[in-house]
């Protein structure tokens, strides 16, 4: 099986390097072909242009910024994919953006599978991030062995659409944690605690979460380094709230989430760090969450 990989940045650059490293033939292509550097030094091949690349392969895997990006790339790849391939979308997507997209693949005859991924991309560095797979089960299983060379815990959602909507749960999920991360280790520090102790503390406890585990640390640091801006957070947070309306669910907590970022945006620019929303908290209170022996990025 021979993959194209489209999209090449903080997260799409590890994908790819993992296929290669188990062995998969992969042909590469970003706006910037820096970006593909090590993994031409890997033995990927390059191709100038997406419709070279999707000439050549029997699967093409998009990583991209934006469901836009998507649908600009999936125009060029559709003009020479092969009938019966398939096109793999690992970009965040709207449910209704993935399956208007998929039929505009199926007219030309390639079948499309949906896999987000979560848990960050660190994990994604190591071959160990979730993979969120949605499509037909044929589809999924004939692809399993590059999902399992690129992820560790691999779940078949259902029917396309169906891994966008726990996508966007996830990543709801962890962002109003990480709100409530900065609000708990601001009480530690207001109230006198030692920071570093405090950390360890809720992780050996109930309240703890993969957020406090992970993106806490960098709070602490003062990096806030986690490849992931304000911008798609606040994406990510906007189809969240238009699945509680259409699904009549209230979200409280996740519309005044929604909101926290909006201000943290206003603030800090949307390509700011998402964690840098906990700086919100601390300017407002005049007090940092700074604490020694905390990484600025996580391996």
């Amino acid at each position: 099986m021979h993959y194209g990989f489209i999209g090449l940045g903080n997260l799409g650059g590890h994908l790819a390097a993992s296929l290669l490293a188990a062995g998969f033939a992969v042909t590469v292509h970003d706006r910037d072909r820096g970006a593909a550097d090590r993994l031409l030094h890997g033995g990927a091949g390059w191709a100038d242009a997406p419709e070279i690349l999707a000439r050549q392969c029997d699967a093409v895997i998009t990583c991209l910024p934006s469901p836009k990006a998507s649908e600009v790339i999936l125009n060029h790849i559709l003009k020479t994919m092969k009938p019966a391939s398939t096109w793999i979308e690992m970009s965040t997507l709207g449910r209704d953006e993935i399956l208007r997209l998929a039929a505009v693949a199926a007219e030309k005859g390639v079948r499309t599978m949906e896999l987000p991924v979560t848990g960050g991309v660190h994990l994604a560095a190591q071959g160990r991030i979730t993979m969120l797979a949605g499509g037909d089960k044929d589809l999924f299983d004939l692809h399993r062995p590059a999902l399992e060379a690129m992820g560790d815990q691999i779940f078949h959602m259902g029917p396309l659409g169906n891994a966008s909507i726990i996508k966007v749960i996830t990543n709801m999920l962890a962002f109003i944690h990480l709100v409530a991360d900065g609000e708990a280790l601001m009480l530690a520090r207001r109230g006198g605690l030692d920071l570093g102790q405090a950390w360890r503390a809720i992780k050996a406890s109930s309240g703890t979460s993969f957020v406090h585990e992970t993106e806490g640390q960098l709070i602490l640091n003062g990096s806030y380094d986690i490849a992931f801006t304000m911008d798609l957070a606040l994406k990510d947070l906007g189809f969240a709230m238009d699945f509680g309306r259409e699904f009549q669910v209230p979200l409280d907590l996740a519309a005044l989430t929604h909101q926290t970022f909006v201000r943290g945006k206003a603030a800090y620019g949307g390509v700011a760090q998402s964690t840098q929303i906990v700086k919100l908290l601390e300017d407002a209170v005049g007090t940092d969450l700074r604490a020694p022996g905390f990484p600025s990025r996580l391996e």
